[in-house]
């Protein structure tokens, strides 16, 4: 697929086989250097076998067989690495680290970048036919691809998971024929009964993920990487069901990798974080990048006193010290999300002090439901209709609170203006969140300024939000309107998500705000006609001087969702450079929107959108 691609098309290939097999949870272990600019260090994956293959091996079929000849085209001339084999440069770095290494004490051979040299791939896998046999197609090996960019690999191996003290109670519905394949059966049902736990196993399940992965390796995997992908095989094994489940991945980013950006924040202190790359975050760790691949993920994030990590994590992490200088930060989520909203921002950050978790409470007296949504709230169904994971919405308290916690982060510099212009506007966004779309999908809220280079006002993930400095001097209106407009963006567009990235529209909703000012129905009304004007200008404006291919809702059209076999597909413009500041998606999905509400009145509009939201969340939707 990658080399069928057309690169004059800008489109943004998404690797993955997630049809064969899928990510269900990943573990991040990893060291921020910023004399290097550099983030190093190990993840492991844990996996379970994709619903093609499940669905092609039921009916008797060999499965994985089109991917086997579709990469085979693919990688026709394409050599492939040999595992590095000795990573003890970076063991002496990370003190406290406990991953086994498996090596067999052999030089590492990779440059600075970890590259592997020719002479290394010369001793190994002399040519693609070894990994895919055009001769004897029923002796090809398995090939799992993960999306990966701008990252140097230097080691794969396979996670001895049932090495873990403790790890039988997983292994008592594992029913062993095949005595060859009693160990690898073995290990890949603890991983399977792993990752299905009941939800209110939840820390159990996090539990085991850690100690599994620490565990010891019991082999290493052949891997070559491309421009968009890593790919893997263990020699022998010609379906997902036999492919390791639990792989531990050694390696580093670059510092002119894609997803992260080094810099330094308006304090002149240095910093890094992931500002919504058009490739997302395949050059942060390699991961599976299709919205479908739906996983939960915990990471350990090392770096020197006096820096920060912030994470898209359910929990406020505190610094654990390992030694003298430096600093651990652990953050996990037990939703199912897709990677791309992993999120990262290392810097000196200080927060902004709030007011009282009571005194925020208290802040949402101020405001009010009409009586149908308030008892459409007392009155909300058990959510039945996602994957298992402890879900807010099962959860009565949660569904009580218009106020959830929340910290403010910024540059040193600007923490007077955000605790003037900021700080006591979050609880009332909230407020106005809870009451115009209900339950809060997320338990916790960060707010973080980032550095000026940021090329937007803002920016939502899971648990963070990043605001440009740019809101600041724009008193309450902006800061207000652009934290509204965020905070939506996470309720519409996080837990709900598009299940094709050219729908990206779907998230908009422009309306809320205005509860937080408590306006009165004139005035909202004239506010509303203002805003409308001015997006109608700005439409008129931008639709004249765009492509008309990239102004389509829906590029794909009848075949917006559709994926190969594989799983893989593309995101349509999804590396269009002029794409990433363009609104006429987000403004049509407005003028769509303020149709309907205006159709059927604001209350009526109000209380579908607080249905929809509350019918699918937790899943991934079309605009059909």
């Amino acid at each position: 697929m990658e080399a069928q691609l057309d690169p004059m098309k800008d489109d943004l290939p998404l690797m993955a086989n997630t049809n064969y097999m899928l990510v269900k949870h990943y573990t991040l272990d990893l060291d921020v250097d910023f004399k290097s600019k550099v983030i190093e260090g190990v993840i492991v994956l844990f996996f379970e076998t994709g619903s093609q293959y499940r669905k092609t091996n039921s009916s008797g079929k060999v499965g994985c067989q089109s991917q086997f000849d579709e990469t085979c085209k693919m990688r026709a001339s394409e050599p492939c690495h040999v595992p590095v084999t000795n990573v003890s440069a970076r063991s002496s770095k990370t003190e406290g680290n406990d991953f086994a290494v498996c090596g067999k004490g052999e030089e590492d051979t990779s440059d600075k970048n970890g590259n592997h040299s020719n002479e290394e791939q010369a001793s190994g896998i002399s040519s693609s036919k070894d990994c895919c046999d055009v001769e004897h197609p029923g002796n090809k090996d398995f090939l799992l691809v993960l999306d990966c960019c701008d990252l140097s690999v230097l080691k794969v191996e396979e996670v001895d998971v049932a090495a873990v003290s403790g790890i039988e109670k997983f292994t008592r519905s594992a029913k062993q024929t095949n005595v060859s394949k009693e160990l690898e059966n073995l290990r890949n049902q603890i991983v399977h009964e792993l990752v299905t736990l009941p939800a209110d196993r939840w820390k159990e399940q996090l539990y085991y993920f850690t100690r599994c992965s620490q565990a010891p390796g019991c082999g290493e995997l052949l891997f070559t990487t491309g421009t968009w992908s890593l790919e893997i095989r263990k020699s022998g094994i010609q379906t997902p069901a036999d492919f390791p489940h639990a792989i531990r991945i050694w390696y580093k980013t670059k510092p002119e990798g894609r997803s992260v950006t080094w810099t330094t924040d308006q304090s002149g202190r240095p910093c890094v974080y992931t500002m919504g790359s058009q490739i997302n975050n395949r050059a942060l760790f390699p991961c599976q990048e299709p919205p479908v691949a739906l996983s939960t993920w915990q990471a350990s994030v090392r770096t020197a006193a006096g820096f920060v990590v912030l994470l898209s994590g359910e929990n406020s992490a505190e610094p654990v010290e390992l030694r003298e200088g430096i600093l651990s930060w652990y953050y996990y989520v037990t939703m199912p999300m897709p990677a791309s909203t992993f999120t990262i921002a290392v810097g000196c950050w200080q927060e902004v002090k709030q007011q009282s978790f009571a005194a925020a409470i208290q802040t949402n007296t101020e405001f009010s439901l009409p009586s149908s949504q308030a008892e459409f709230r007392w009155h909300e169904e058990i959510c039945d209709h996602h994957v298992e994971y402890p879900c807010r919405f099962q959860n009565p308290a949660a569904r009580l609170q218009a106020v959830i916690p929340y910290r403010v982060f910024a540059p040193q510099c600007l923490t007077e203006l955000c605790e003037e212009r900021l700080l006591w506007l979050v609880p009332q966004c909230l407020s106005a969140a809870y009451n115009t779309l209900g339950t809060h999908p997320f338990s916790r809220l960060d707010i973080l300024i980032v550095p000026s280079n940021f090329s937007s006002l803002g920016m939502a993930s899971p648990y963070i939000i990043f605001l440009s400095q740019s809101v600041l001097p724009g008193g309450n209106h902006l800061c207000g309107t652009r934290l509204c407009h965020e905070k939506k963006n996470k309720k519409n567009g996080l837990k709900k998500a598009a299940r094709d990235w050219t729908e990206e529209w779907i998230k908009k909703n422009d309306l809320w705000f205005s509860y937080t000012k408590k306006l009165k129905k004139n005035e909202k009304k004239k506010q509303q006609e203002l805003k409308a004007l001015l997006r109608w200008k700005k439409i008129k404006k931008k639709v004249q001087k765009k492509e008309e291919e990239l102004q389509v809702l829906r590029p794909k059209k009848e075949s917006t969702g559709e994926e190969s076999e594989s799983g893989a597909s593309v995101v349509k413009h999804g590396l269009k450079a002029e794409k990433i500041f363009m609104q006429v998606h987000y403004l049509k999905g407005y003028f769509l929107l303020r149709y309907l509400a205006r159709t059927i009145g604001e209350a009526s509009y109000l209380t579908s959108l607080r249905k929809f939201v509350h019918k699918c969340h937790g899943q991934l939707i079309l605009s059909q």
